[in-house]
């Protein structure tokens, strides 16, 4: 007779250990599986940008502001200070060259030249007093040596005759000596008059040559005064419009305060501000343009300021050609600025994928565009709207360009549509 033979079961202790054998198996096994072979991510195509290589001129430039400015703009400093008396003018007047703005008082300086205009007066008199004791000085002197001249004729004439008549024996000795000495004084004395007269009108001419320089001089000063008078009164230095007056009828102005400017409306320029990371980059001449009522318009640097404050540097573009005819001074343009000449390069077009990878690698779709994969790539310049790309792609390439915040990690991107 069979007997049922009763089926041995695994002991509670076995089938533990064997679970856990089981468990660690299959977890080497999925670790090897991740850590050795690609990581893959399904991503719906719709969560993404996907952008085409193209080939195509390229022109490195970046975006900057500028602001229009006068072409010409003079500052109005208080050439002296003083109380503002009268104003001729409000802001924004059209000025022509030499119409006056405002009158400042200064009683100092007016003062100044009331004493400075007397002392004109004093030295001309005393100069006048000087010239005419010096005349007097010199009629003198050659009413002495008309004199002496006329009594040196008389002793010569005494001296020639008594000589003649000394030879004839017809006088003495001694009244041929009298005329002979009476005759030598007046001819040193003659000799010594005219050395005076000489030095007295040397002595003249140089005293009043002096008086000539001070008086000059004087009179320099006193001109110099009465323009500081005159600049009392502000006025416009050139033709052009008055914009930024700031003074009000009894305030002070110091010397040297700035009251306002005259701008000239006979052209504009653009005053831009650059970052200074770009300053080595920035010279002369490089060509910027803007969009203005639906046309384009150009602009070039014409001068660079080095001096960097809050971390920009400024430049001044003039425009080149034609100047767009509703602009108007203190409005804003958005100008390409362009760094380097037009070439042809592979382009590809920016996206937030930069911001994870540094532009050193990509995704890039396969043929049928299934499947995304990561290769490394290179890029060269840039501007606001293309990489150049010098390595790693090429035209007709198709790649996923917007942000990879969840794809670090990953090797392969398989593309899904949802459907």
């Amino acid at each position: 007779m069979d007997r049922v033979i009763e089926k041995k079961k695994w002991p509670a202790k076995k089938i533990i250990t064997v679970s856990a054998v089981t468990a660690i198996v299959l977890l080497i096994v999925a670790s090897f599986y991740f850590t050795s072979g690609k990581s893959k991510l399904n991503v719906d195509t719709e969560r993404i940008t996907i952008s085409e290589v193209s080939k195509g001129p390229f022109r490195e430039f970046i975006p900057v502001n500028g602001i229009v400015l006068p072409v010409t703009t003079i500052y109005l400093d208080a050439l002296e200070g003083g109380r503002v008396e009268e104003k001729f003018v409000e802001d924004g007047a059209m000025m022509k060259k030499g119409d006056p703005i405002l009158r400042l008082s200064n009683t100092d300086l007016e003062l100044s030249l009331a004493n400075q205009e007397t002392s004109v007066f004093n030295l001309l008199t005393q100069m006048q007093i000087s010239r005419n004791a010096a005349q007097q000085n010199t009629i003198m002197k050659l009413n002495q040596g008309s004199d002496v001249e006329s009594s040196f004729i008389e002793a010569e004439r005494t001296y020639k005759l008594n000589k003649q008549l000394y030879d004839q024996q017809a006088i003495s000795l001694m009244e041929f000596k009298q005329s002979e000495n009476n005759y030598n004084y007046y001819l040193k004395k003659k000799t010594l008059t005219e050395q005076i007269l000489k030095q007295d009108s040397s002595s003249v001419k140089t005293e009043l040559s002096q008086a000539n320089e001070s008086y000059k001089r004087t009179q320099e000063a006193l001109k110099i005064m009465r323009r500081k008078v005159e600049d009392l009164v502000v006025r416009a230095p050139i033709d052009g419009q008055l914009t930024a007056l700031d003074v009000e009828i009894g305030q002070n102005k110091n010397k040297g305060e700035r009251l306002g400017q005259i701008d000239v409306t006979s052209g504009f320029k653009v005053r831009v501000d650059i970052d200074e990371h770009y300053i080595s980059r920035i010279y002369n001449g490089l060509m910027g343009e803007f969009s203005f009522g639906g046309k384009d318009y150009k602009l070039k640097i014409h001068k660079v300021y080095t001096q960097v404050t809050n971390g920009k540097f400024q430049v001044d573009m003039k425009f080149e050609g034609e100047l767009p005819k509703d602009v108007r001074r203190g409005q804003t343009l958005q100008i390409r600025l362009a760094l380097s000449d037009e070439t042809q390069a592979i382009l590809l077009p920016k996206g937030g994928f930069y911001q994870q990878t540094g532009g050193n690698w990509i995704f890039k779709l396969n043929e049928d565009g299934s499947v995304a994969y990561k290769i490394d790539i290179q890029l060269g310049r840039q501007n606001p709207e293309y990489y150049e790309i010098m390595q790693g792609l090429q035209p007709g390439d198709k790649v996923i360009t917007s942000g990879y915040d969840n794809y670090e990690n990953t090797q392969e991107l398989v593309l899904k549509e949802n459907k």
